[in-house]
């Protein structure tokens, strides 16, 4: 009989109520046991609910082992027969009634291997039989009546593909053909008929195949370099990737099939995949299903409606009422939220646990276990006995290892050789860096989740393979995104791709679009010499042949969509560039439809200075100092609780006052490398400029450590990187937005701050030594020197008559 209770407790407690009902009906396995097994099968919150669910209202399921049930209910029942449970039963056939060792289903029923194969009358001989196989015009046969047209399938499929690419080798296609249903000669049968009815299915109709041996197939002859065969795209988002999932009538990517689920929450009416469904059946999106009012109940401590993360014998509490105890963590010995380890019983930090280091005990690198920061020691050393090891059967090294098969990482070494691998079944010595770099690499797991997201399997697969070629060009062919850009990083920093100037070639891109998309010829001439031999020219000079960034991009774009909006304008009126009169000029700049003032008058200078206008001025606005108010007592607040604050972290104090203490921007902090840094007889220097600083204490321990502990990137094994601050992205540094963003987490007003320590400095400094300390231009040091009013006229001339006497 089914209670209000049993139900209520299937959304509250549903793992708590499945081993409550399992160990009613099992005596001997212990509660212990059987939650284990449960909480392995039932899953996530939605699943482990309606299997509790259908347990309260039919528990007798796992003593008869009958359908109709959910195949969380099978799987249930077979993993209790595997723990040793006697008194559950397994699942049985709905047909004979025979016991089941895995589930085949049809509908909410289970059935054995012989009474779910259909029961028909076959075609050819007449007989009621069961149906092993339909016929090309999908008619059933039975075992004895197979459809055989007396032609040779490599045959007829090789002449199909003549048709295509005349010439084809007859043994390479007869080899894709046995691979692509290598078990099943019937498969490789139906085919043969569906590319002799469609041969266009070859030349990129295959999202019409209707049997997933053709796309096999299809991908085969494309490995063995059949010329003209055409490897599909997706439909709907017309990517080249994998289609293999029927969706009205086509087959189409993952990406669109999850797509196709997104459906109308009845609650906050989002368009998203959902998470559950109501008692009506109508979907509810994630947010809703934790804001569900079965879910929100008032928590006991501080009195507010949210969802219970734990129940006490007093009430429900949140998550924010039961956190983790702050503890200090027996390896760093930091005092942190922390949780008591399974070997030893002592707590252990958040960054303790992840972390991933080389045992001193053994020398594998491994997670830690015990041991301390300098000297950790492993899992397998802490407790060689223990029965959470055992020895991987690829590399025979004791792991913790939760399922049958290999160990992580030689689960990662196949995949990257099944994806880098050529015809041949080797990696291709190109890709041989790239291969170790990822095999090396500390955190395994989120390498093998960056293989398996986006498309980036899918250009690996083709770069090892030869079907693309291992060329920045090659990947200029991808659509653009951060998935692509983060393959190249990778690529470029294990050394299989050269260095290249993404930026530069970015806005490269950016100016031949736009400069080719003005309306008229004579605009198009203009734009292109202004772009072309004024802008990139200056932008290489000053780049002194290092990768420009991202805010010079920037500027450069606006100086060019000041040049387009301006000659938009003068053309609307009728004008060119070389007729416009300074009465039309000022007309536009009082006009409302005015933008990029100030990058417009470069322009303008621009084209007087090579005659393309005449009679026009447009004077620039020269800087008279620092337009801001500038609080010298802040700065040194703000340098003070950087020195001194050991709460925060260590990269972000030293980049800090860097800007504080030195005037760098964040342009200049992030391009900052090891080689800045110097240490010679006990004194820490940085080369901002042509001559080094020396760094008070406090400064050079935070740039010594930097130097020590700055990590490489998670995807990649700890690489060499120039860098003293690493971004995002393997092999390149922080990005400036990204330096400005944890500043400006500080407190740190970025403009303000650079102005009041440059101000400072310009009236202690002469401007030569400004320039060559801070790696300044001498021009800008003398215009700060100029507006600090500091002279140093007099010094000069009193250096030089200590020299001349």
């Amino acid at each position: 009989m089914t209670t209000t209770g049993s139900l209520d407790r299937a959304v509250t407690d549903p793992i708590g109520l499945i081993t409550d009902l399992a160990a009613d009906a099992e005596s001997e396995l212990g509660s212990e046991a059987i939650r284990t097994v449960v909480t392995a099968v039932a899953g996530g919150r939605a699943k482990s609910r309606n299997l509790a669910k259908f347990l309260a209202t039919r528990p007798a399921v796992l003593t008869d082992g009958r359908s109709p049930a959910p195949r969380a209910v099978g799987d249930l029942l077979i993993a209790l027969r595997k723990a040793g449970a006697s008194a559950i039963s397994p699942p049985v056939c709905a047909d004979c009634g025979k016991g089941l060792r895995s589930l085949q289903r049809q509908g909410q029923d289970w059935y054995c291997s012989v009474c779910i194969k259909e029961t028909t009358e076959c075609t050819a001989c007449g007989n009621t039989r069961r149906v092993t196989f339909r016929d090309r015009k999908g008619l059933p046969r039975c075992s004895m009546c197979p459809d055989r047209d007396g032609r040779d399938p490599v045959t007829v499929i090789h002449a199909v593909i003549n048709t295509i690419a005349p010439g084809a080798d007859r043994d390479g296609v007869a080899e894709a053909l046995r691979r692509s249903a290598p078990h099943r000669p019937h498969y490789r049968q139906r085919v043969v008929w569906a590319l002799e009815e469609n041969p266009r299915l070859l030349t990129g109709e295959a999202h019409l195949a209707p049997h997933r041996a053709i796309l096999r197939f299809i991908d085969l002859l494309h490995e063995a370099g059949v010329k003209g065969i055409v490897r599909p795209s997706c439909p709907r988002c017309h990517r080249v990737v994998r289609i293999d999932k029927p969706l009205d009538g086509q087959r189409v990517c993952r990406n669109c099939i999850a797509k196709s689920r997104v459906e109308e929450c009845v609650r906050c009416g989002a368009r998203r995949d959902p998470a559950t469904r109501d008692d009506q059946g109508r979907p509810l999106c994630p947010n809703c299903l934790v804001n569900d009012p079965a879910n929100v109940e008032v928590c006991i401590n501080c009195g507010k409606r949210k969802r219970v993360q734990n129940r006490t014998s007093d009430g429900p509490l949140c998550s924010n009422c039961c956190p983790l105890p702050v503890l200090v963590c027996s390896i760093c010995g930091r005092t942190a939220p922390a949780t008591q380890s399974r070997l030893t019983g002592l707590p252990r930090c958040g960054g303790c646990d992840r972390r991933q280091a080389h045992c001193t005990v053994c020398g594998r690198l491994r997670g830690i276990h015990s041991g301390t920061a300098e000297a950790p020691v492993c899992g397998p050393c802490t407790a060689p006995d223990a029965e959470l090891w055992r020895p991987c059967p690829t590399c025979r090294e004791a792991e913790r290892l939760r399922a049958a098969g290999p160990c992580p990482r030689c689960t990662l070494k196949q995949r990257l050789h099944e994806l880098l691998a050529d015809g041949s079944g080797s990696i291709p010595p190109k890709l041989q860096a790239l291969n170790n770099a990822l095999a090396e690499t500390e955190r395994v797991g989120t390498a093998m989740r960056w293989l398996a997201g986006g498309i980036v399997s899918t250009v690996l697969s083709d770069l090892g393979s030869g079907r693309r070629s291992l060329m920045h060009e090659a990947l200029d062919e991808l659509p653009a995104g951060k998935v692509v850009e983060h393959i190249r990083s990778v690529l470029v920093a294990t050394g299989t791709l050269p260095q290249r100037d993404e930026q530069m070639v970015r806005l490269e891109r950016h100016v031949n679009d736009l400069v080719t998309s003005h309306t008229t010829a004579e605009g198009r001439k203009i734009l292109h010499r202004y772009a072309t031999w004024h802008l990139l020219r200056r932008l290489r000079r000053r780049s002194r042949g290092n990768d420009i960034t991202h805010t010079q991009l920037t500027v450069v774009r606006q100086h060019l969509r000041a040049a387009v909006h301006l000659l938009n304008w003068i053309e609307a009126q009728g004008l060119t560039l070389a007729t416009c009169r300074q009465a039309d000029l000022e007309r536009w700049m009082t006009s409302d439809d005015v933008r990029h003032l100030r990058e417009a008058g470069h322009f303008v200078r621009w084209a007087l200075a090579q005659k393309i206008a005449r009679d026009l001025s447009f004077p620039a606005v020269r800087w008279n100092g620092p337009s801001q108010a500038m609080d010298d007592k802040a700065r040194w607040a703000t340098a003070r609780r950087l020195l001194h604050d050991d709460t925060l972290k260590s990269e972000d104090r030293l980049a800090g006052l860097l800007l504080l203490l030195y005037a760098q921007w964040p342009a200049a902090i992030s391009r900052l490398t090891v080689d800045h840094i110097e240490e010679t007889d006990g004194a820490v220097r940085l080369r901002l400029g042509t001559v080094p600083v020396d760094l008070p204490g406090p400064v050079a321990e935070l740039a010594l450590h930097q130097v020590a502990v700055r990590r490489s990137h998670a995807v990649l094994a700890r690489t060499d990187s120039p860098w003293l601050f690493p971004g995002g992205q393997p092999g390149r540094s922080i990005s400036v937005w990204a330096m400005g963003e944890r500043l400006r987490k500080l407190g740190i007003r970025l403009a303000e701050t650079r102005s009041t320590a440059l101000f400072q400095l310009a009236t202690e400094l002469p401007a030569a030594v400004l320039a060559r300390t801070l790696g300044i231009d001498i021009t800008v040091a003398v215009k700060w020197q100029r507006a600090a009013a500091g002279d140093w006229g007099s010094y000069a001339a009193e250096v030089s008559r200590r020299n001349s006497s």
